[in-house]
């Protein structure tokens, strides 16, 4: 966002909402102030979090030196611009309007602010501990089957603008730019780990190689392991579905019944793993720019993905119960919300786990136990849910 001339509003036409362009101000300064002394609905509604934790990002980002207050914007605004763009997906020349500054202005603040948030993204990510989640210790559809898992991976396709000569990698399986974003999310919507900026053509198992091998990689705990869809192999610290076995939220009941113990563990399976759709639903929610490509440099678009994951950690930390992760908190969300822009996951064909792994660091007997391991909870399932029906 290297002036505000790189924002080509005539091709996305992105303008100021009505509802919010009623609290347009002299400046910028006052229009901040009017949300930050009103109500919390108006502040999460503009800039995307309540007042309690505004202000406390505010002072994260200042005492770790990564913003400070400039003769004319104080950190505040600085933010406030940051949050009003991401959590709108308005250009810049729609934010000068409200904000009342000059495009460099905006760009100035905007990267400042994106940079300051990436440099404090770590401190929001947190590996899985070993205790039980309570999602699962507290449910008798999967305690103690999945005791040892610690959240679900997933593989979603972000929008992105880059150049015509860049585009051919960046071109997915139907046809649309986009970067590949792998996320490990645990069970209370928040995100365990993120790896973006891998091309929209990449396989997803390479791009669940490279978190696992790089500096900076996915941690699994010893022992324990995560959900992974059907793009993914059955491998150590990675429990997958059964292939060419119905696989999807269906509710038995009314004389349907699963047919054998993989249809049932597939479907325990997708109960659990729908959190994924859930944290990303409820990430886009919050922050619609992810649902379009924006016409910023392609670091910058990584940079944002990145940034949008962190503060929706800490978010989800300080405020859990807003009204954007109500609607997400619960299995069934994802069935009953409707997702304004068309579905960006990519469905891969599935491949025989012997393809699959091709490249995977994994000797054989590695390879054989999780297979076994995946069997044996699917066994205790169906014997568990074959005892229960009988004494009915």
């Amino acid at each position: 966002m290297e002036s505000s001339d790189d924002e080509k509003d005539g091709v996305f036409e992105n303008y100021i909402p009505k509802d919010l362009s009623q609290t347009l101000a002299s400046n910028g300064a006052k229009f901040v102030d009017v949300v930050l002394n009103g109500d919390n609905e108006h502040c999460l509604e503009n800039f995307r979090m309540d007042k309690h934790a505004f202000y406390r990002l505010c002072d994260i980002l200042q005492a770790k030196g990564l913003l400070r207050h400039t003769n004319r914007i104080k950190i505040e605004e600085q933010l406030a611009i940051f949050m009003f763009v991401i959590g709108h997906n308005l250009r810049t020349r729609a934010v000068q309007e409200l904000f009342r500054y000059s495009g460099e202005t905006i760009s100035r603040h905007f990267n400042n602010v994106l940079n300051a948030i990436v440099a404090i993204s770590l401190d929001f990510f947190h590996d899985p501990g070993s205790d039980i989640p309570p999602e699962i210790r507290e449910d008798p559809r999967f305690y103690p089957y999945f005791k040892d898992c610690v959240g679900a991976v997933d593989g979603i396709h972000i929008p992105v603008m880059v150049g015509v000569d860049e585009q051919g990698p960046f071109r997915n399986k139907n046809g649309f730019l986009s970067q590949i974003v792998l996320a490990a999310c645990s069970f209370d919507l928040k995100f365990h780990y993120v790896l973006a900026g891998w091309e929209g053509s990449a396989a997803d198992l390479r791009v669940l190689n490279s978190a696992l091998t790089r500096n900076k990689k996915l941690h699994v705990p010893e022992g324990k392991y995560y959900l992974a869809d059907t793009k993914y192999a059955n491998i150590p610290g990675f429990i997958a579905p059964y292939h060419s076995t119905p696989y999807g939220i269906i509710e038995f009941g009314g004389g349907v019944h699963p047919q054998d113990a993989k249809e049932l563990f597939n479907h325990r399976h997708s109960l659990l793993r729908s959190v994924t759709d859930r944290t990303f639903g409820a990430l886009k929610a919050r922050f619609p720019i992810l649902m379009s490509a924006p016409p910023y440099p392609l670091p910058t678009q990584v940079k944002l993905v990145v940034a949008a994951c962190a503060i929706h950690n800490y978010i989800r930390g300080e405020k859990p119960d807003d009204w954007i992760f109500r609607m997400y908190e619960h299995e069934e969300a994802g069935l009953q919300l409707e997702d304004p822009m068309p579905p960006l996951e990519i469905e891969q064909p599935v491949m025989h786990a012997k393809t699959q792994v091709v490249d995977m660091p994994f000797e054989a007997e590695q390879l054989e136990y999780s297979s076994q391991l995946r069997d044996s909870i699917a066994a205790e399932i169906w014997n568990d849910y074959i005892r229960d029906f009988s004494s009915i």
